[in-house]
């Protein structure tokens, strides 16, 4: 019989050891060097990873040691990169429960791992900027983590990475176009956070979109005043009709009595 060792004592002691070896190392390449020394499995490479973003959540201030770290990783093995794209998700969703400390360093750390092309920008398909599906403690995130890209890359990079047309369906979150309300409010953060650059395919958009739906509201209203009128013709129609053929029963029977008082 096989015993199974549900304590987790193995786990404790890989992220003991990925610890050490942050906390022992002098640059980001030492590190990496000792723990690919450490030869551990596959199945753990996700520790690492997870590791490295708990130990740079825990500094008073963002290290760009752990930046370069986690890219020496991606830009390693593929895997790593697959972990640390869950790992991006598994933060957004649970960026509310994050202290402000920790939330701006994980923001920045994950910020640099997207300049520096070691994550893929597919990740931001995870947010969805609209007043209903974000919080003050995810709009503080992408605010700080945006500022960083931009930081970095500058304005017009920035600007022409996000309007890539390959990466385009990533962004759908971002700058949303199902109806005018979260356009707005897309608009109105990145402008309020110093990046209204990048936002102007959503302006233009929106601005054509309000044409588009004023000018559908007039047609609209139009058509209502047709049916209307024509009703109206109709009903006049009818009751002109009425009246003329009552006058000419009131008639016919004028006559006929007439005819009856001569006999």
């Amino acid at each position: 019989m096989e015993i199974e060792d549900r304590t987790e004592t193995n786990l404790v002691a890989i992220r003991r050891t990925i610890y050490l070896a942050i906390q022992s190392s002098l640059s980001f390449e030492e590190c990496a060097h000792k723990i690919l020394k450490m030869e551990f499995a596959e199945k753990d490479y996700g520790e690492i990873c997870a590791m490295i973003i708990d130990c740079c959540s825990q500094q008073r201030t963002y290290e760009k040691f752990f930046g370069l770290l986690g890219g020496r990783f991606c830009l390693l093995k593929k895997e790593f990169m697959e972990h640390f794209e869950n790992l991006f998700r598994e933060q957004y969703d649970a960026i509310h429960r994050l202290e402000t400390n920790k939330l701006r360093n994980v923001a920045k750390f994950f910020a640099h791992l997207l300049h520096s092309d070691s994550l893929a920008w597919s990740v931001l398909s995870n947010i969805i900027i609209t007043e209903d599906t974000t919080t003050s403690s995810s709009r503080i995130f992408i605010k700080i983590m945006f500022q960083e890209m931009a930081e970095y890359m500058g304005i017009a990079k920035l600007n022409e990475r996000l309007k890539d047309p390959t990466l385009s369906p990533f962004f759908e979150g971002l700058f949303p176009r199902d109806n005018p309300k979260n356009s707005r409010f897309s608009i109105n953060f990145f402008t309020s956070i110093g990046l209204g650059g990048v936002t102007d395919d959503l302006r233009e958009h929106l601005k054509v979109s309000t044409i588009q739906l004023s000018q559908k509201i007039q047609a609209e209203k139009l058509a209502a005043l047709n049916v209307d009128s024509s009703t109206s013709s109709s009903s006049d129609e009818s009751s002109d009709s009425s009246s003329s053929s009552s006058d000419s029963d009131a008639k016919k029977k004028k006559k006929k009595k007439s005819k009856t008082s001569r006999q």
